[in-house]
């Protein structure tokens, strides 16, 4: 399989890029300077484009059968997810790419019957303005009916840690533990994402994961 990941530089989008190389994909990773990087696996492919310009990301991402976006704003620019949103919906469709896979936000999901984390009172203040432009980006694409589209949405506290391969799958209500924490690694959201790659169970919605 041919895919290309976009943010593959980013925390948790080199632990994804890690988890496809594992897989034998032939991964193309699209970089803002290529000059920055170093290429050390054989079936990888470092290309330089820009999330922000259509027509770049078109060129790049041409010729592979799979988009991931693990595209994440800088503090302060939060907004800035949905210009790339409707960047990557627009070149995804005219590349002729079959599919995207993006990575969502745990802010857009139900803690209680219609109301979402990001409107609870323990949702941080800090945090709302990602939260937001999370929730905005889901309705981008839950308004999308000519691409085969997927979000996952990772769980509250979302980090760096082990694959358990143990964890829970569910699609629009947050997912919390027996002591009410909710919580996934980088490494088991990976995995999970690219379990749905290659078994297909999530077209055109959104579902999420935690322990």
């Amino acid at each position: 399989m041919k895919i290309v990941i976009i943010g593959s530089n980013g925390n948790v989008g080199k632990v994804i890029l890690n988890e496809a190389i594992s897989r034998n994909y032939e991964v193309t990773a699209i970089v803002h300077n290529q000059s920055k990087y170093i290429n050390e696996h054989d079936n990888l492919k470092i290309i330089q484009a820009d999330a922000f310009d259509e027509k770049s990301l078109v060129n790049a991402i041409k010729g592979n059968d799979l988009v991931i976006s693990a595209f994440g704003p800088k503090p302060g620019d939060e907004g800035s997810l949905l210009v790339v949103t409707k960047n990557l919906i627009n070149a995804t469709k005219k590349a002729l790419v079959p599919r995207l896979i993006a990575i969502g936000g745990a802010g857009s999901l139900y803690v209680a019957p219609g109301l979402k984390l990001v409107d609870s009172e323990s949702f941080p203040t800090d945090w709302k303005p990602i939260g937001l432009a999370h929730s905005g980006a889901l309705e981008l694409y839950k308004n999308e009916n000519e691409l085969d589209w997927t979000v996952l949405s990772p769980a509250a506290l979302f980090e760096a840690g082990i694959r358990t391969r143990k964890y829970n799958i569910g699609k629009d209500n947050l997912i919390v533990d027996e002591q009410g924490e909710s919580k996934i690694s980088f490494e088991d959201y990976a995995l999970a994402l690219l379990n749905e790659v290659e078994n297909p169970e999530f077209s055109r919605e959104r579902f999420t994961i935690g322990y």
